[in-house]
């Protein structure tokens, strides 16, 4: 492989300009570095560097939902994003719950070769929340499975999210719950409050995830497991996860772009781009999840990327899906809704984005970028800004909330293992990927 020459790059992790060279797949070097004959250099000046992003909630839709999105036009997505790490979600047809799918989701993601797709498996048969899956199985298989989710629905049943905890625990795994008392949601339309009143819509209350996540906490600290909490999104969730955080829990939690950034003034206009599970809260509930991000109550930024055809979409509201992409636009989202309000710097940025979830996921080798590494890395520009169209979306859905809205930064540079998946901004070809050209 022709060996890759960084030039002039602002290290997010410690904030030293400093040139990096990749060759075979790592950081053979850093510092003040030459050029050698053949070398492809890449100049970096006015970038940031920062480790290769890592999503713990993808929906990859395949096997059974090839329509609206499949492991290689969501890996193309999340790689015109920045990610290098993709965490696939099971509420898949046929759901992800044995060996044979989440292996099946793994090959996948080899054969397109743009991300590593790890799949996550179903905490219940079916994702029915009646019986266990084969989490023992699940993990032990050659797609080594660290994370369970019945994520879409909740893991309602408090005596099978128990054993759920009991189980992960054995096999170092962590169970990721859909915080969504359904009883308190059914036929829920919109975040319950002002707004919902207004336009008629049913709500969806905040209590109706806290009551869960209260729930959760105590059950993971009586298994002694490890909790991960999906999309958190009120206020009332941050504050229990403080606690039980500062009680001792093994918890850690996600937060949305969507829900760092966007209100349920947005569904004033009944878009159903909009239109999202868990919902877009009030303005107090985004304030707290900022704070929460930016103090380190929420760990990560998590994409909850959710394609759907656009017919799933073109109708009215109470009868479009729930869920938005979010893979091409989240660190654009981040960077509005935390860098330039001064809650978070860069390098706080690459720990939500890279680093946490990489711990979280059980990926021991996503380190730091320095000699020996792995060369999982993205070059962001802060400064460009783009109005948002569909010609930025890499995956096959268009169901953005941010079309036509004007977002800042831009991914300038992707390398996955050594291998440039996006360059100069655009995105490389598959088999120019998979051959290893620079």
């Amino acid at each position: 492989m022709t060996r890759i020459l960084i030039r002039g790059a602002l290290r997010a992790g410690d904030g030293v300009r400093t040139d990096l060279a990749v060759e075979d797949g790592v950081v053979t070097a850093t510092g003040a570095l030459a050029a050698s004959p053949g070398d492809r250099v890449i100049d970096a000046d006015g970038l940031i560097a920062l480790r290769g992003f890592v999503d713990l909630h993808t929906h990859l839709r395949e096997p059974g939902g090839e329509g609206a999105e499949t492991v290689l036009t969501g890996s193309r997505a999340a790689a015109a994003g920045g990610y290098t790490t993709v965490h696939a979600m099971p509420n898949t047809d046929p759901v992800a719950d044995t060996a044979g799918v989440v292996e099946q989701v793994a090959a996948l993601g080899r054969a397109a070769g743009y991300v590593d797709v790890r799949p996550i498996g179903a905490v219940s048969k079916g994702r029915e929340g009646r019986e266990l899956a084969e989490l023992v199985t699940m993990a032990r298989s050659r797609a080594r499975v660290t994370i369970f989710s019945d994520d879409g629905s909740c893991v309602a049943d408090p005596l099978l999210m128990r054993r759920a905890l009991e189980y992960a625990r054995i096999v170092g795994g962590v169970i990721a719950q859909h915080a969504e008392e359904p009883r308190l949601t059914r036929g829920a339309q919109l975040h319950e409050g002002a707004v919902s009143a207004e336009l008629g819509l049913a709500g969806w209350p905040a209590v109706a995830e806290e009551a869960i996540i209260a729930r959760d906490v105590l059950l993971a600290e009586a298994a002694g497991a490890r909790l991960h909490v999906c999309h958190v999104s009120t206020a009332g969730s941050v504050e229990l996860i403080r606690w039980a955080k500062a009680r001792g829990v093994r918890v850690t939690a996600e937060v949305t772009p969507h829900h760092l950034l966007l209100t349920d003034e947005a569904a004033r206009g009944y878009d159903p781009r909009f239109k999202v599970n868990p919902p877009l809260r009030a303005a107090e509930d985004v304030a707290a999840l900022r704070a929460g991000l930016a103090d380190g109550t929420l760990d990560v930024v998590a994409t909850d990327h959710a394609p759907h055809p656009a017919e799933a979409k073109r109708s009215e509201w109470q009868a479009a899906a729930n869920g938005m992409v979010g893979l091409e636009t989240a660190a654009s989202v981040v960077q509005a809704a935390m860098v330039e309000t001064g809650l978070l710097g860069w390098a706080e940025v690459e720990r939500v984005m890279a680093s946490a979830p990489a711990v979280i996921g059980s990926l021991p080798d996503r380190g730091p970028l320095v000699d020996g590494a792995r060369a999982d890395l993205v070059l962001l520009d802060p400064a460009a800004s783009r109005v948002l169209s569909t010609a930025d979306l890499a995956g096959r859905s268009t169901n953005s909330p941010y079309l036509g809205r004007t977002l800042p930064g831009r991914v300038v540079a992707v390398l996955h293992e050594g291998r440039p998946t996006v360059l100069d901004g655009v995105l490389r070809d598959a088999a120019e990927v998979a051959g290893g050209t620079a």
